[in-house]
């Protein structure tokens, strides 16, 4: 029986890289969103420029789940290279789209599906004679396959159409006469519309539709940042690219034109990093952006701004590795590495946004955080977050926000100042004072230096005053816990003694997966970590179950490994959850995953009830 639903499906493109395809695969994606149903567009591409095999799955959910389910109820077959491995994720029942121009064996089909034959290339060689024009129509044209067969409102395809090509009329022409080509042919031969269907609604609200990237870059346009510094690396590039985008609009001088940013593509990302902290040395909120590789090859100036209290901010746009990897897939890999970057004791600030509006408020909150704590802090992006577009609340600022520069003396207040040692804990937080070059003509000047000092910034080597330094940076890394954002908690609907812990990107299908889970009779309370120093809240949660499941999308289980070590819990009492093929988590995996090890964990508990 073919699969029957209404604005509650997972359609899937498998196409080619250099195709042209990507476009008209987000047609359809923002077709369906402006009929008010909620729309989860994923990309996964091939990391060559043209001829290995690309996805594009669009997760349709009216009850408004984002997060990738598994499994595939519509595909869309473009690819013979691919065309087995895509059949067999076709659900039961469901339905296989294909190019009919040249007959296929019935092998290549199954009974079980719905087999539905355009005839793409013949419709396209006779209307079309220049080979590219062949080949790029023809993605539009299964696209108005689709509005008849799926039931879309095609003056919201042809609106959309317009809003690309406005003002280039003939492009605006070729590309409607494309898509009514394939509506037509659809409407006039094929049974329509079939068992899966798009009903108009008001689910999306008043959401908005952007990738995690640009969130991001616009959150340090709006934390104040004038000073980007980085050097390409996918799947970060196009941070720093929408960060000069949104300055280009938000922050050139009216009457002078003048631009008030620097935007600098370094030579690699070791000077990256090295321009950020030479810019915020010297008073400017600046950032980079960057991945894995980029991060490894950071290590050392990240130690010396972690050593030389320099505020900066990286955003780690995160890839499968390690060395190369897979460039263009998604992972949560990089968190050990960032979390202790350098040789030596370090330990940084890492924030963990699940979703491109925390991306923006995370974004601009890193530059108030670097500058209170004086170090690096780092922005834990991924490939899902960050080049995917996400459904997401608007996003929001105070116009009456004032940065919080943190310890940073003026020249009148260094007039007053009893005594200035620019590594002096005065306060008993572990965060000393600071000045800018050029504070004041004779007051308030230190030597900034990798190397040992004292807490009046004098070289030296004698090691009690080494452990002093080291000591005091530990009570600033503890003050951190309270300045982060604080984990969000969520308990089951009854008592528990399971619970389960997760991050960033995994958010989305993690909300469905409990929804998947309690369907089976398995109560779960949850805790997202936001932030790293952990909160006290982190053990608490972890001691008041039995057994604490931590879903993450790595092989090693890096962030289980983080709240071991800072945390001092048993480890036999988290039991980790692991995905890491580089598609993005769903959320049968996580419900399957840990339903199985539920039947596996029916032992006598850990914890006893006390006897009254």
């Amino acid at each position: 029986m073919s699969l029957q639903s209404v604005n509650d499906f997972v359609i899937r493109f498998a196409n080619v890289n250099g195709s042209g395809s990507a476009s008209a695969n987000e047609l359809f994606a923002r077709s369906v969103l402006r009929m008010g149903i909620p729309v989860a567009p994923r990309n996964i591409f091939p990391s060559n420029i043209q001829g290995l095999p690309t996805w594009y799955e669009v997760r349709i959910s009216g009850a408004g789940h984002l997060g990738a389910r598994g499994g595939t109820d519509f595909l869309v077959a473009m690819n013979p290279q691919t065309w087995d491995k895509d059949v067999a994720g076709i659900e039961p029942g469901g339905y296989l789209l294909y190019d009919s121009t040249k007959p296929m064996p019935k092998s290549k089909f199954r009974d079980d599906i719905t087999v539905i034959g355009v005839p793409l290339t013949a419709i396209c060689n006779r209307e079309y004679t220049e080979p590219r024009q062949r080949q790029l129509f023809k993605n539009i044209v299964y696209v108005g396959a689709l509005s008849a067969l799926l039931d879309i409102d095609v003056a919201e395809m042809e609106k959309l159409i317009g809003e690309q090509y406005k003002g280039k009329e003939k492009l605006f022409d070729a590309n409607k006469h494309a898509l009514h080509l394939g509506r037509d042919w659809a409407l006039m031969n094929l049974d329509h519309p079939i068992g899966l269907q798009l009903k108009r609604s008001d689910a999306v609200g008043s959401r908005i539709f952007i990738e995690g990237n640009s969130a991001a870059a616009l959150g340090a346009v709006y934390g104040g940042a004038t000073v980007c510094a980085w050097y390409p690396i996918t799947p970060s590039s196009s941070l720093p690219e929408a960060f000069t985008r949104h300055c280009q609009r938000l922050r050139v001088d009216p009457a002078t034109k003048k631009n008030k940013f620097a935007i600098i593509q370094a030579e690699d990302e070791l000077s990256s990093i090295g321009m950020v902290i030479g810019a915020a040395w010297n008073g400017a909120r600046a950032f980079t952006a960057t991945s894995g590789p980029g991060i490894s090859l950071m290590q050392e100036f990240l130690g010396l701004a972690y050593f030389a209290e320099i505020p900066a901010v990286i955003f780690d746009v995160q890839r499968a590795g390690p060395s190369t990897g897979m460039p263009t897939r998604t992972q949560q890999t990089d968190i050990l590495s960032c979390a202790y970057a350098s040789h030596g004791d370090t330990k940084h600030v890492l924030l963990f946004p699940e979703d491109p509006a925390e991306a923006f408020d995370f974004g601009a909150s890193a530059f108030d955080l670097a500058d209170r704590l004086q170090t690096p802090i780092f922005v834990m992006l991924d490939l899902d977050i960050g080049m995917n577009y996400r459904l997401s609340r608007p996003l929001a600022w105070d116009d009456n926000h004032k940065f919080d520069r943190g310890k940073l003396l003026t020249a009148a207040e260094l007039e007053t100042a009893a005594d200035f040692g620019r590594y002096l804990d005065v306060d008993g937080d572990g965060i000393p004072y600071r000045t800018l070059p050029g504070t004041h003509p004779n007051k308030g000047s230190f030597f900034t230096r990798g190397t040992s000092r004292d807490r009046y910034a004098k070289y030296t080597e004698e090691g009690a005053a080494y452990a002093d330094n080291m000591q005091r940076l530990l009570r600033k890394f503890d003050t951190a816990k309270d300045l982060v954002p604080r984990p969000l908690q969520a308990n089951a609907g009854k008592s528990t003694k399971y619970g389960v812990i997760y991050f960033g990107s995994t958010s989305p299908a993690m909300d469905e997966a409990i929804g998947l889970l309690e369907a089976r009779g398995h109560a779960i309370d949850r805790m997202r970590i936001r932030a790293f120093p952990f909160h006290s809240s982190v053990t608490s949660f972890i001691g008041e179950h039995d057994f604490v499941f931590v879903v993450e999308q790595n092989r090693d289980g890096q962030l289980r490994s983080l709240i071991v070590n800072e945390c001092s819990v048993d480890p036999v009492r988290l039991v980790p959850i692991l995905h890491y093929d580089g598609t993005p988590i769903t959320a049968r995996f996580i419900a399957g995953a840990i339903a199985d090890r539920l039947d596996a964990l029916k032992v006598t508990p850990l914890r006893k009830d006390k006897v009254s």
